[in-house]
């Protein structure tokens, strides 16, 4: 199985070099926010067929939202959604953007062997 994650601040269209586990790795979950400052984000999990480094297709992907106190590295990861609806709405115009040229360069293939209904959640409407 092939798998990527594009971590996004909440409202930039250009993920940052680092994933969620790399971020949110030795995040401790916040018990109280009285105090934190957070910041939020956005995760984005690609998964298809392949391996590590090539795809062949791109199969499913999911969104979930996250926060984060950088300074008390305190944050809270809220549960994966993989409904298209869903999906559609948590994404910016640009966000979209920027995660369909990446899949459609990175793997021409995998991006053309993937299913319409997965191409069309990049759609900008």
């Amino acid at each position: 199985m092939w798998k990527k994650n594009f971590l996004f601040r909440a409202h930039e269209a250009a993920p940052l070099k680092e994933s969620e586990n790399e971020l949110f790795h030795d995040a401790e979950p916040a018990l109280d926010s009285a105090g934190l400052q957070m910041e939020k984000f956005l995760s984005v999990w690609v998964q298809g067929e392949g391996e590590d480094d090539s795809p062949s297709m791109y199969t499913n992907i999911y969104v979930r939202t996250a926060t984060l106190d950088f300074r008390t590295r305190a944050g809270f990861l809220q549960p994966l959604q993989g409904r298209s609806h869903q999906i559609k709405q948590m994404l910016t115009p640009e966000q979209k953007g920027f995660l369909r040229e990446w899949l459609s360069k990175a793997s021409p293939q995998a991006w053309e062997e993937s299913d319409d209904h997965f191409r069309t959640l990049f759609d900008i409407e």
